[in-house]
């Protein structure tokens, strides 16, 4: 498919064939596309928690105001970042990096960072978000569906996966084939409403 086409077709589809089932090689596809997104001082915050036990997901459905794709969905993908990432073994980041490169940018991850927890929980959340986009958009181009959700209980998810108390929990993502087509778009607002040129 098309970049564009991907971009334009994607949507937030909410009914998914529970028995089909995505590959290991497509799996494996999918999250190579993801880990290509951007991120600061490219630390790479993101963590993908794939929900593969059914009684978790069925868990994860109870906090989830029973949003059947929680369960139906071939993969159910908890989008988490890791905060302090820019502080662990930060050189491994740049490890192909011309010296002078690598040196600097380390050196400059740490003050950057230090003390600034909320730039920290943004910049990581940010991570998430573009990933996010990334791994919706590589789903639709090998003809897969997806939905973004942040309908649930994210302290009850967190304590379900165990999530680290230096990590943030992001939006989830069904992904798998949908079997009902998704609602019309209910609205776009127009481009003369959200670009701005130059100052607001």
């Amino acid at each position: 498919m098309e970049l564009f086409d991907a971009i334009y077709q994607r949507r937030a589809v909410k009914a998914f064939d529970p028995a089909h089932q995505i590959s290991e090689a497509d799996e494996r596809k999918l999250f190579e596309a993801a880990i290509q997104s951007p991120t600061s001082f490219n630390i790479q915050h993101w963590r993908f928690v794939v929900a593969r036990d059914p009684a978790l997901r069925k868990e994860i459905r109870a906090l989830g105001n029973d949003q059947a794709q929680m369960t139906d969905a071939s993969l159910l993908v908890i989008m988490t970042a890791d905060t302090k990432a820019w502080q662990k073994n930060p050189s491994r980041y740049w490890a192909q990096a011309p010296k002078e490169v690598a040196d600097l940018l380390v050196g400059w991850m740490g003050p950057f960072h230090e003390g600034r927890e909320w730039l920290q929980r943004d910049e990581a959340q940010r991570s998430i978000g573009m990933a996010m986009q990334t791994l919706m958009l590589a789903a639709k181009g090998m003809g897969l569906d997806s939905c973004p959700m942040i309908g649930f209980d994210i302290e009850g998810v967190a304590k379900l996966i165990n999530l680290p108390a230096d990590h943030v929990m992001g939006p989830m993502v069904a992904i798998g084939k949908g079997i009902k087509a998704p609602w019309a778009k209910p609205g776009q607002l127009s481009l003369s409403e959200v670009l701005v040129n130059n100052r607001f």
